[in-house]
């Protein structure tokens, strides 16, 4: 069964999660980012089924996350890597890691962030980009220039929390 699509929602959470939605596109993505290409590497790093990998490799090939890349013509094969868009994925997975070790990781952290020049831990935070000031909690949503009427009434109605 095919699910709903919610990439054409006027909302950029939901044509994100159209994107990475699926909880293996982010551990894909997470192996991406530790270096994993082939296709053999990242089923056995996540366990995952052979045909679930294939559609969630093909989904982001598609989607203009991943790459296919080949390396060798007898036999076939086919490596994927990151593209720009895969990339810029990066902050939102340093994000999950900071707040799994915040709210899901009783027995320790199993994986740490660390400054790559003094290995020293760093704890990510949210910035403005223009000023580099740490976003504070009442930092709100408001509609955009491309927000139609329905969109626009809903956020001047509500205040994230």
């Amino acid at each position: 069964m095919k699910r709903k699509t919610v990439g054409n929602m006027q909302c950029p959470v939901a044509r994100s999660l159209e994107r990475v939605g699926d909880w293996w596109n982010i551990l894909i993505l997470r192996e991406a980012f530790y270096g994993v290409k082939r296709f053999d590497d990242f089923q056995t790093n996540l366990g995952i089924a052979t045909n679930t990998l294939t559609r969630r490799l093909n989904d982001m090939v598609e989607g203009g996350l991943l790459q296919r890349q080949a390396y060798s013509e007898k036999p076939p094969r086919h490596e994927y890597v990151l593209t720009d868009l895969g990339r810029s994925f990066r902050p939102v997975l340093l994000m999950l890691v900071a707040w799994g070790n915040e709210n899901f990781a009783p027995e320790g952290r199993s994986v740490e962030l660390a400054d790559p020049v003094t290995g020293l831990p760093v704890e990510p935070v949210l910035v403005d980009k223009a000023t580099g000031l740490p976003l504070a909690e009442g930092v709100h949503v408001v509609a955009g220039p491309a927000a139609d009427a329905a969109l626009r009434r809903r956020l001047e109605q509500r205040k994230m929390v």
